[in-house]
């Protein structure tokens, strides 16, 4: 007789669910989304890396050795041969000038190009009075290249205190200790002249018929300009148009020699009407024709 239980039929097996577990699907979902996919993939490596550098720097000997390191490695690519400055070269300067330079960049070759400042070392020759422009520059073959435009001196400014050589903005090129160092500028004096070097060249350009007497120029007032001549003879020129002035006096002096008579003063500041004052001998001589004329006596 057969059991009971062979005669039952065997149970069919369990089919498995494929759906995930709440579990899985939230972690999935996590996974997905944009920020925690970067924090994973970037964020923690990061961190991870930091902690270890932080843990290793934590220690002051391992900085020190750390550091000292990397300035060792620094100074072994800054000193390779090809980065060397071995000497300077100045362009464009005068032998006081270029003495002048080496003064005042005192640099000792050679020399890392590296260790040169080349914006502060241009910065201090452009504030010397005589340059007007420079450039530096580390030329292949270790050579620092200076070169430089010197201010080119138009006239001389005496004041109270120096002689002072001028370019033609009225910018100071150098002192000299005696109108005989540039006896072939011409001169000027008086407050404020400095400031109206343009307006004086051109004065000086129309005055050029009168150069073998002329002195220089003063400015008055710091409002207009005298000319000087041989003989304290001045030229007194207006505030405005003063070329225009001297020239009717030039052409005044070509028609009727008027610079020739015994005159002290031209004065044209109002050039309508021009006054002339004559020298005190002139003046005697003068009275003493018109008293003959009158039938006086003789002087």
């Amino acid at each position: 007789m057969q059991s009971l239980s062979a005669s039952r039929p065997a149970a069919a097996p369990q089919k498995r669910d494929p759906a995930p577990s709440r579990v899985a699907y939230k972690a999935h979902r996590l996974w997905l989304t944009p920020f925690v996919r970067q924090l994973t993939r970037v964020g923690l490596p990061v961190f991870v890396v930091t902690l270890a550098a932080g843990v290793y720097l934590a220690d002051g000997d391992r900085r020190e050795a750390l550091m000292t390191k990397a300035q060792e490695m620094r100074r072994a690519v800054e000193e390779r041969p090809e980065f060397m400055v071995k000497l300077m070269v100045i362009e464009g300067a005068t032998p006081v000038v270029d003495d002048a330079i080496r003064q005042l960049m005192p640099i000792e070759f050679p020399i890392s190009s590296f260790d040169l400042d080349l914006e502060a070392m241009q910065a201090e020759v452009a504030a010397l009075d005589v340059i007007e422009q420079v450039d530096l520059r580390v030329r292949p073959g270790g050579v620092l290249e200076v070169k430089v435009r010197e201010r080119e001196p138009v006239v001389l400014w005496r004041t109270s205190a120096s002689l002072e050589m001028l370019d033609g903005t009225g910018h100071r090129v150098a002192t000299i200790s005696s109108r005989a160092g540039r006896a072939d500028l011409p001169l000027l004096a008086g407050a404020g002249a400095s400031d109206r070097v343009p307006e004086a060249m051109a004065i000086l350009r129309a005055a050029s018929p009168l150069r073998g007497k002329l002195r220089g120029l003063v400015r008055m007032g710091e409002r207009r300009w005298d000319v000087v001549l041989e003989g304290e003879q001045r030229i007194l020129l207006p505030e405005d148009n003063p070329v225009q002035a001297l020239e009717q006096v030039l052409a005044l002096d070509q028609a009727q020699e008027l610079l020739a008579r015994d005159l002290t003063v031209i004065d044209m500041r109002n050039p309508s009407r021009p006054t002339l004052r004559m020298s005190q001998s002139a003046t005697e001589e003068l009275r003493r024709i018109k008293g003959l004329e009158l039938g006086g006596p003789a002087q």
